[in-house]
């Protein structure tokens, strides 16, 4: 399952205004693997996120999936490996309703149209999202539209599924489900989040990001009960683990 890796060395990315969002970040994530990154607002997971599928290309360095060195000739064939879902679902959302949102990308990989309606209701029912099939997207709440977003990327049956904050606009009975859908999931996941419980729950590996680096990279439960080293990236501790601890 080698088209299942990703793999970052030595990458460093500076925006336009002069911001190194990146600095020399390095690491691999094997096949099946499920990874959370976590940092402190401005850290670099965004930055990181939008690496792994060309919406940004390294200022220096490699991005690597599968067998496939990201450049501008072979990013639109890791695209269709990797799907990105983006912190802001307005960002993904723009045809005149939910259906065509969620179909837009099966019709652009030429799947027949027998085969679009079935990856579409079955990206929806994996988002609850059925009933919401007909909807102009501007029409929904910030937790539809995430559930709807989420169902725009599992419609095209991603290889490796990148997230930003996937949680942040669900009510905690979609949460749950989110995470159920998670665990299904079984080939590699990378989830960006402030959600730190999401994180134990379905990442067993977590990853430190502190300006644009990895700070620490181990197992999760390991990473998110030390204390120390959360704060020391101006995070908390998971609110199952604070309780615990009462």
């Amino acid at each position: 399952m080698s088209h299942h890796i990703v793999e970052f060395k030595n990458v460093f990315y500076r925006y336009p205004d002069g911001t190194e969002a990146l600095k020399d970040l390095s690491f691999r994530i094997i096949h099946g693997e499920s990874v959370g990154i976590i940092g402190a607002n401005g850290a670099g997971k965004s930055t990181l996120l939008m690496q792994m599928n060309g919406c940004l290309m390294p200022t220096t360095g490699t991005v690597t999936i599968g067998d496939l060195p990201l450049t501008r000739k072979t990013r639109q064939d890791i695209r269709r490996r990797v799907g990105l879902i983006f912190q802001n679902p307005d960002d993904q959302l723009f045809m005149p309703t939910v259906y065509d949102d969620v179909a837009f990308g099966p019709l652009n990989l030429g799947l027949d149209e027998a085969c679009v309606r079935e990856r579409v209701e079955k990206a929806l029912s994996l988002v609850n999202g059925l009933e919401l099939r007909d909807k102009p997207p501007h029409h929904l709440s910030g937790g539809q539209k995430s559930a709807v977003a989420i169902a725009s990327v599992m419609a095209m049956d991603p290889d490796i599924l990148a997230m930003d904050e996937p949680a942040a606009s669900l009510d905690p009975k979609s949460r749950r489900s989110l995470i159920s859908m998670l665990k299904t999931f079984k080939h590699s996941k990378i989830i960006a989040s402030h959600d730190l419980d999401l994180i134990l729950d379905v990442c067993q590996r977590c990853i430190v990001i502190r300006e644009g680096t990895a700070a620490a990279d181990g197992p999760s439960v390991e990473i998110l009960s030390n204390k120390t080293l959360l704060e020391e990236n101006n995070l908390e501790l998971p609110l199952s683990l604070q309780r615990r601890q009462l």
